[in-house]
């Protein structure tokens, strides 16, 4: 019986699971400065006072949190679902920068940088994850 000893998260994998956790720590971050401004009463009526965008916006981004600690522990302990998974959260991180080049009162330049990274990001870990060898070694777990 010559089977392959399973792989250890490494190499290559170092990349995408940094990017993850950053973005864990970015979304993270950006929760408590929303919550921060939520719990101070005046931006809190100025906030109801506005239409309720708001409060879809607030919905997303702890959603996105979520998502991203839920693929940031299955990442660790190196379940199957992974890379599809991680190439959905890629999207999803795509169409929140295209939403938010379209859509927000934000200058071009900054909501251009925040469409950038992500599809950087997206052109080169998709590839690897989709035909690496070892990601298929290192994610086996059910």
């Amino acid at each position: 019986m010559s089977a392959q000893p399973e792989k250890r998260i490494g190499g290559w994998l170092l990349g995408p699971l940094a990017w993850l956790l950053l973005a864990l720590i970015s979304t993270s971050l950006g929760l408590l400065i929303l919550a921060s401004t939520i719990l101070i009463p005046q931006s809190f009526v100025a906030l109801r006072a506005q239409d309720t965008l708001w409060f879809i916006s607030c919905a997303i981004a702890a959603g996105m949190w979520y998502y991203t600690l839920w693929l940031c522990i299955a990442f660790f302990k190196r379940r199957r679902i992974v890379p599809k998974h991680y190439i959905l959260w890629l999207l999803i991180s795509v169409l929140l920068a295209l939403k938010t080049f379209a859509f927000s009162q934000v200058p071009d330049q900054i909501a251009l940088r925040q469409l950038i990274f992500p599809l950087m990001a997206a052109a080169i870990i998709v590839p690897y994850l989709k035909r690496s060898e070892r990601v298929k070694r290192t994610f086996v777990n059910l």
